[in-house]
Formats: structure tokens, C-alpha cells, sequence
């Protein structure tokens, strides 16, 4: 169990140095917040994963249905104008909480010692927030300019590439999953295989298909950030910090390379607040916390599902229908994501003491 540095914090352990906040932070959050609670519940281990698959699943929804917004974005302004407005509106959303919690903060603790130690750990959350910022930028640039090139279904399924990148660049960091993690990895590439490419092969890549891919990469660099970073921060604060970095750098690219006009952003303001207030705001957050409960490998399995809610919201709202191997290709992916959840599982009951 984490120990808390600020008085009055009951602090959960979920993971091994994975902290989240509870007690003053959930008076907080429950005048201000039903999201946090919804996330903010009991101790049990298994209780616990079951609310991280939870919340990966609502992100790779949101994130699934984003992807139409974006395309629709796309229309109207540029990659570094969208990106970078829509992270900052995912910054707004959560400021206002940021701010009462570090309000609450400064009235319960007046012990100079303690004050001190919250400046330090602010500070940290402030480096770890622009670490995972940068790479959130890198991530979501790419994948925004591949819009110009390709659908925005392709894109989602080889977004989700990166499940099979997070446990390759986890071997460099000491980390083994097990056996079985690594054929749900092959089959759930397989199915991004049948969903991205039509049944002439690699030869269909396009420059579109090579951002994503690109863009893949940094996000799998992403979700090790966070999974090194959110037990050691407040998950809330740290996504404001990423999401502020975020914008403030593409916002610096925009007016670089960009010619920004209100009339199109304004034009483009439905697609920017759904994909600002819900999946960077909400999304995002939900990933993070989501984390606490869930191994990186697991984690991205579960987040790799947006390319399937991507497929299924241009068919809904873009009328792309699906092919029927992209069928096959959703079914490999749910399989392998269920095989993953039960190995998961094997393996807490096998490290799990003796009662």
C-alpha cells in the first residue's frame, strides 16, 4: 500500500506504486464531477480490474466515434489547428477541478513541511505531464494528418497497431507477459490485418496508412508513460498537464505552418468540442485512471477496440458499410481481447497469497 503524503488522502493501491485519491478528493469530485464518481469505488483487487477494463472500454469507445469527428474536422481546418484546439478544450474541461482540488489542498494543510512536499510533487506532476504531453502531440499529429490521405476507418484500425508495439517496448524495460498475452497479440494483429487491408495485401499502403502507422508507434510510447506516471500523480492534474503541452505545442505549429481563420473553426466546432470535451477531456482521463487498475499489454488490447467502434460509427453516421472481411477481422480482434481479459485474470489468481 502507497502511502499518502497529505493528510486527511485515503489513498488506494491498485497496482504496484499505483496510487489514486479518494477521501477529501471525492468530496470534491462528487460536488463537481460524476465521473470521478464513477471511478472512485472500493478496494477489492478483482473489483478493481474489472472497473480499469471498464474504463479503457468507455475511452476506446469515445475514441472510436472521434475518429468521424475528426474526419469531418479535417474538412473544415488543418491538422495542427484542429489538434491543437481540441487538446486545450480537453485542458479546460478539466481545470476547473485541477483548481478546487489545489483550493481544498491549500485550507486542510497549513504545516509548512507539507506545503513544501505539495510544491515538490507538483512540480514532478508537471514533468511527467509534459513527457507525456510531447508524446501525446507527436502521436496525435500524425494520426490527424493522415486524414488527408485515407479513411478515417483505416486509420482507427492501424491506430491500434500499437497493441502489438506496448509489449515489444515493454521487453526494454524488464517487463514479460505471458505466453498466452502474446498469441492474443498475433491474433488480434491478424485482425487489424483483415479490417486495414483489402485482400490485395500491403500493396494498398498509402502515405496515409504510413502516418498511422507512425503515429501508432508514439502512442504505445504513450501508454508506458502513463502506466510509469499515474500511480505517482494525481491522475486529473496530470492529464491537464498533458493536455496543455499538447495544445500549447500545436497551437505553436498552427501559427508556424498553418493560416488559422475563425470563420472555419468556427465551422468545425462540433467536431472539435466532441473530440475535445469528450475524448480528450473525458477519454483521456478515463485512460489514465483506467491504467491504475490494468497492465500496459491488457490496457492496450482493451484500447485497441476503437478501431472497431471506428468502423462501426462510418458506418452509422458516414454510411461505410463494412466488408465482410473487415467482419472477420472485428471478430479476431473481440477474441483475442476476451482471451487476454481471461489470462489476465489467470495470472492475478496464480500470484494471488494463500488466504
Amino acid at each position: 500500500m502507497a502511502q499518502p503524503i497529505h493528510d486527511g488522502f485515503a489513498v488506494y493501491s491498485f497496482s504496484p506504486n499505483c496510487t489514486f485519491f479518494s477521501s477529501l478528493d471525492a468530496s470534491i469530485f462528487s460536488c463537481y464531477n460524476p465521473l470521478c464518481n464513477f471511478l472512485i469505488w472500493g478496494k477489492s483487487m478483482k473489483k478493481s480490474q474489472f472497473r480499469g477494463i471498464l474504463c479503457l472500454s468507455i475511452a476506446a469507445f469515445i475514441w472510436g466515434s472521434s475518429f468521424v469527428a475528426q474526419s469531418i474536422g479535417m474538412e473544415k481546418i488543418e491538422a495542427f489547428t484542429y489538434n491543437g484546439i481540441r487538446t486545450l478544450m480537453g485542458a479546460a474541461v478539466l481545470l476547473p477541478f485541477v483548481l478546487i482540488k489545489d483550493l481544498k489542498e491549500r485550507r486542510a494543510i497549513s504545516d509548512a513541511g507539507a506545503k513544501e512536499a505539495i510544491k515538490r510533487e507538483n512540480k514532478q506532476t508537471w514533468i511527467a505531464g509534459a513527457i507525456m504531453g510531447a508524446a501525446l502531440c507527436v502521436a496525435s499529429n500524425f494520426q490527424q494528418f493522415a486524414f488527408n490521405y485515407t479513411t478515417p476507418g483505416k486509420i482507427a484500425f492501424i491506430t491500434a497497431l500499437y497493441m502489438l508495439f506496448v509489449p515489444i517496448f515493454g521487453l526494454f524495460l524488464g517487463k514479460k507477459p505471458p505466453v498466452l498475452i502474446w498469441v492474443c497479440i498475433l491474433l488480434g494483429g491478424a485482425g487489424l490485418y483483415f479490417l486495414s487491408f483489402p485482400a490485395g495485401g500491403f500493396s494498398a499502403i498509402n502515405m496515409g496508412d504510413a502516418l498511422s502507422l507512425i503515429c501508432a508507434v508514439f502512442f504505445a510510447i504513450q501508454i508506458l508513460l502513463v502506466e510509469r506516471y499515474a500511480g505517482d500523480h494525481d491522475p486529473v492534474k496530470l492529464s491537464f498537464v498533458q493536455f496543455l503541452v499538447s495544445g500549447a505545442i500545436s497551437c505553436v505549429l498552427m501559427f508556424i505552418f498553418e493560416t488559422p481563420r475563425t470563420t472555419d473553426i468556427n465551422a468545425a466546432i462540433l467536431p472539435l468540442l466532441y473530440s475535445g470535451v469528450l475524448s480528450c477531456g473525458v477519454a483521456y482521463t478515463f485512460q489514465v485512471v483506467g491504467q491504475k487498475y490494468t497492465e500496459s499489454t491488457l490496457a492496450s488490447l482493451i484500447m485497441c477496440t476503437e478501431s472497431v467502434f471506428g468502423v462501426l460509427s462510418a458506418a452509422v453516421i458516414l454510411k461505410q458499410i463494412p466488408a465482410g472481411r473487415e467482419i472477420v477481422g472485428c471478430v479476431m480482434m473481440f477474441t483475442a481481447i476476451i482471451a487476454a481479459q481471461l489470462a489476465g485474470q489467470r495470472k492475478s489468481k496464480q500470484t494471488e497469497p494463500a488466504a
